[in-house]
């Protein structure tokens, strides 16, 4: 441990899976190959929505948010955990915890936000087609990205200024793969009932306010797809929301899991976190960005076709 003064704590230590060196090179190995694909599944998508004309749409503009987001958010963590796996050092300072922090906590609120953004986008079009072109406007939908995304650094500024303003004691050992927040808040030597409080009400506004619209919308959108009488036409029309129905199923379901489920005494009262517990957190932090574009790409056809005349002129060009 590094102190100044004996009593302000300059880094943290990353617990991981520091005692188990076989289960580290096994999960820096598969950790590798899930950012690889994360960043070349999410990156064609990018690549797809800008070149592709077709998809100039608020739909695919949104996704293709969602994929910038998918890349910030891993990047945040994903390499520095890989280092630490190879690494004797597994420590991390506590300014650079502090930015992991801030970022995690942006891409993550600006997903949340997102995805209701993309749920009220397919509820206009399936529930009021005529008036899609309108309503989600170029004026529009722009500036509901913007809105998400401003909703993220607010949301971490505010929550990221309060936990580095904590006093921490003697315990530095992080019992995670990064700096996430719950965990650092942890390990202060003060009341944190304040910090506690900020949090539920970010999770409100950012986490369940979003939540709340994506469940109206699909609970609208259902209702209009049950009054089509032919199963083809019901089946044609929830091919267009069921790729961002599976994402935010997916998103939400290990968001609420993690962060909501009972927990007993001893997880509380002791420097213990579960196996479960971080491999729901590494199920969140890394599988769901890896599947959002496999998602996108297997489920709509326009994603599909873009994809095969991209490859196509990439092969021609050679």
């Amino acid at each position: 441990m590094e102190w100044e003064n004996q009593t302000v704590l300059v880094e943290f230590f990353l617990k991981g899976l520091s005692g188990y060196p076989k289960l580290e090179l096994l999960f820096f190995v598969l950790i590798l190959m899930m950012y690889v694909v994360i960043l070349l599944g999410n990156g064609t998508l990018i690549l797809i929505s800008i070149l592709d004309s077709h998809l100039h749409t608020p739909m695919y503009f949104f996704l293709g948010n969602l994929s910038f987001l998918d890349i910030c958010y891993t990047t945040t963590s994903i390499p520095s955990t890989l280092v630490s796996f190879l690494s004797e050092r597994k420590t991390i300072s506590f300014s650079g915890c502090a930015v992991q922090m801030f970022l995690g906590l942006a891409m993550g609120t600006t997903e949340c936000v997102l995805l209701g953004m993309m749920a009220f986008d397919r509820y206009v079009a399936i529930c009021n087609p005529l008036r899609y072109s309108v309503i989600m406007s170029k004026d529009s939908y722009v500036p509901m990205a913007a809105a998400s995304w401003f909703a993220g650094l607010v949301n971490s500024t505010v929550q990221t200024a309060f936990v580095v303003q904590l006093p921490f004691c003697r315990n530095n050992v992080i019992n995670h793969f990064s700096c996430e927040i719950l965990a650092v808040m942890k390990l202060a030597c003060a009341d944190i009932s304040g910090n506690e409080f900020i949090m539920l009400v970010a999770t409100t506004l950012f986490i369940l306010t979003p939540l709340l619209l994506i469940i109206v919308s699909y609970t609208l959108i259902i209702l209009s797809i049950l009054k089509i009488r032919s199963s083809e036409g019901r089946s044609k029309v929830f091919s267009t929301c069921s790729a961002h129905l599976t994402v935010v199923i997916i998103f939400y379901g290990t968001i609420l899991f993690m962060y909501m489920k009972p927990k007993s005494k001893e997880t509380f009262n002791s420097d213990t976190l579960g196996g479960t517990d971080k491999l729901i957190s590494m199920f969140y932090g890394i599988i769901a960005p890896m599947m959002n574009p496999l998602i996108y790409s297997l489920r709509n056809k326009d994603v599909k076709e873009a994809v095969k005349l991209f490859l196509r002129r990439k092969i021609f060009n050679k």
